[in-house]
């Protein structure tokens, strides 16, 4: 609406949500927006009821990482924004343009105490990119509609602030009309200079990050390697930045990455890191390997330019889309060396590495018991069996994590994780908000029977909403990654770390999804095919044993405790 038009502030409220495309939201009814959600049916938006305010957050940030658009949430004020909290964190380190909604008490009564109030502003100071609070009706559309422009623009989740009552009234707005946001791939200087480095580069190495997925890059990065003859390694939980089929792929880094990529990546004599952070936690070493090669270049493209230089110290770095980016290193190279020249040795290399850590990988399935699957058999028969278009989210865990070196993507969009904020009960929901998002894709959630009781609430939300997403539960009747670190560092001792669980396909069953209890690892296979088949909700428990993989990091504890107090003497290394 260009004119200014007489309505009401909830009108115009709706009306800003329709012009940036939104027609789902993920949330719980509530009195204090409860105007606005009147419209939501016949301004064709919908409502996704859900049963905890964390988990519609998740969804919304699963929602917009498949379809590189908005997901919104929103709550009634007080308990139920607070309840945002933890899943507005993991969007602001997956750079997810999630927006927020937090109607707020009413105006008039503000610092009273009144029922379900709070400062709801400064909660999420640190864990959005940008964060308005509406200070007058007739500012509404205006406030919101800058929300939803800077999310895009920055990458990241933002917060709109309503008192309740601003929802009312009459004024004389406009709607405005999103603009696109256009991006660069970065200063001419800065890509003369970093093709300058990769043409005289002697091993040059690639991390395609999640920036390439964002800026929809996966294929810019894809001929750039090929033109360099270069490996590529994706960057931690971003396995689908780069096709996992291709030649020059080499798998993740980080925790349970591949070895293959460590291994290539320490040769290299430039770097080249197409929308990474290059986080702490994903660059840590692992398997044993200190892999990265501190003396090499390393030149950094971000669109954020606060990240450059950041964690890892570069020789360049360029503020620029790293799709753009990657197609300008291109042309540059071209004018450079005017054909591609395949490197036979290097690609030898790689193909040897990754044959290699293929066949290293294989070696660490252990056997499986009479009703005890062995978790890295049930990750390898997963693997098998998923569809090649499936959405995979993981949450945190052993066994969760763990799968890391078994989640191979063709197609980006493909992978969800809470990256490095690292929360329980973040797969399930984000893959609800994906199959929402994409209904023509399998959605699958990896979840540790630990976050699943965070979680499994929202199967509720499936059944009722028609949502069929595929939840796979490991069920070994433990914290797996804390009692990993009580077996490794506190001399075996468990305090807190032991579960006994519910037959969940049973409860599944009982919310009117399909359950399916899983014992045999030759059941696993057909038991997803079957689940991804039917188009219901499901929930698969697979039955493992209690076989943990490596902790996350072994440089978070001492090798032995160390107690003064005589009482706590004998728990003395």
């Amino acid at each position: 609406m260009s004119e200014m038009t007489r309505m009401t502030p909830s009108e115009a409220f709706v009306e800003t949500l329709v012009a940036h495309g939104v027609t789902t939201v993920f949330g719980i009814a509530g009195s204090a927006y409860m105007d606005a959600m009147d419209l939501f049916p016949l301004a064709g938006i919908r409502l996704v009821s859900v049963a905890h305010e964390q988990n519609a957050a998740h969804m919304a940030d699963g929602y917009s990482r498949v379809t590189n658009r908005h997901g919104v949430c929103i709550a009634q004020n007080g308990p139920g924004v607070t309840n945002f909290v933890t899943a507005i964190a993991a969007a602001y380190w997956a750079h997810s343009p999630v927006v927020a909604i937090t109607p707020e008490a009413g105006s008039t009564t503000a610092g009273l105490g009144g029922f379900q109030e709070t400062d709801q502003v400064p909660i999420f100071s640190k864990i959005t990119r940008y964060q308005v609070h509406v200070n007058s009706p007739s500012r509404i559309a205006e406030l919101t509609h800058r929300a939803f422009t800077i999310a895009l623009d920055e990458r990241g989740p933002v917060q709109v602030n309503i008192p309740r009552d601003y929802f009312y009234g009459e004024l004389e707005t406009t709607i405005a009309t999103p603009q696109p946001i256009e991006r660069s791939a970065g200063g001419v200087e800065s890509l003369d200079r970093a093709a300058e480095m990769l043409a005289g580069a002697r091993y040059p190495v690639i991390i395609a990050g999640g920036g390439l997925v964002m800026g929809d890059g996966v294929g810019a990065a894809r001929r750039l390697a090929e033109h360099l003859s270069c490996p590529v390694v994706t960057s931690y939980l971003h396995n689908d930045a780069f096709p996992a089929s291709h030649e020059l792929a080499c798998g993740p880094l980080g925790y349970q990455g591949s070895k293959a990529a460590m291994r290539l990546i320490e040769k290299a004599d430039v770097v080249l890191a197409l929308g990474s952070r290059l986080g702490p936690f994903g660059t840590l070493p692992q398997h044993g390997i200190d892999y990265w090669p501190t003396e090499a270049e390393v030149v950094q493209v971000d669109t954020d330019a606060r990240v450059l230089g950041l964690v890892k110290p570069i020789a360049l770095g360029i503020r620029g889309d790293a799709g753009l980016a990657a197609e300008a290193l291109l042309v540059r190279l071209q004018a450079l060396n005017s054909a591609p020249v395949r490197n036979e040795t290097r690609l030898a290399e790689i193909a040897a590495e990754k044959t290699a850590w293929s066949a290293e990988l294989a070696g660490l399935v252990t056997p499986s018991e009479t009703g005890r699957i062995s978790p890295r058999a049930a990750l390898t028969e997963l693997a098998r069996a998923m569809p090649a278009d499936a959405v995979i989210s993981t949450d945190i865990g052993n066994v969760c994590s763990t799968a890391n070196s078994y989640l191979d993507f063709d197609q980006p969009q493909s992978f969800l994780a809470a990256m490095s904020w690292g929360n329980c009960g973040y797969a399930f929901p984000a893959a609800i908000g994906a199959k929402v998002a994409r209904p023509d894709r399998p959605a699958v959630a990896y979840v540790g029977e630990g976050a699943w009781g965070m979680s499994l609430s929202e199967t509720m939300t499936c059944v009722r909403e028609q949502i069929p997403v595929v939840a796979v539960v490991f069920d070994n009747k433990q914290w797996g990654a804390e009692r990993r670190n009580q077996l490794d560092f506190f001399d075996g001792r468990t305090v807190a770390t032991n579960l006994e669980n519910p037959d969940f396909a049973a409860v599944a069953r009982a919310m009117g999804a399909d359950g399916t209890l899983v014992e045999e690892v030759d059941q696993i296979g057909d038991a997803l095919r079957a689940a991804v088949a039917s188009n219901r909700p499901t929930v698969l428990t697979l039955r493992l044993n209690q076989e943990l993989a490596d902790p996350f990091r072994r440089d978070a504890f001492k090798p032995t405790p160390t107690r003064f107090l005589e009482k706590y003497r004998s728990l003395s290394g």
